[in-house]
């Protein structure tokens, strides 16, 4: 994950699959991914959108590589 995608952490996500989704927006406050939720759905009514916290834990190997340097 890029340090621009940990400062937009919500998502708009569409399943694609029961395995697979694609990321439509990324957005800094859920108020804001809320907002164009309801727009996307006015525009594409049956298509499913949801949205997602997309956290991604820090590196934990690099992390415990320097704790036993």
């Amino acid at each position: 994950m890029t340090y621009r995608d940990k400062l937009n952490p919500w998502c708009i996500i569409r399943p694609v699959s029961n395995v697979q989704m694609r990321i439509v927006g990324r957005f800094r406050r859920r108020s804001d991914a809320e907002g164009h939720l309801q727009i996307l759905k006015r525009m594409m009514p049956n298509v499913p959108f949801e949205i997602m916290f997309d956290h991604a834990p820090e590196d934990t190997d690099s992390q415990a590589e320097q704790g036993q340097s």
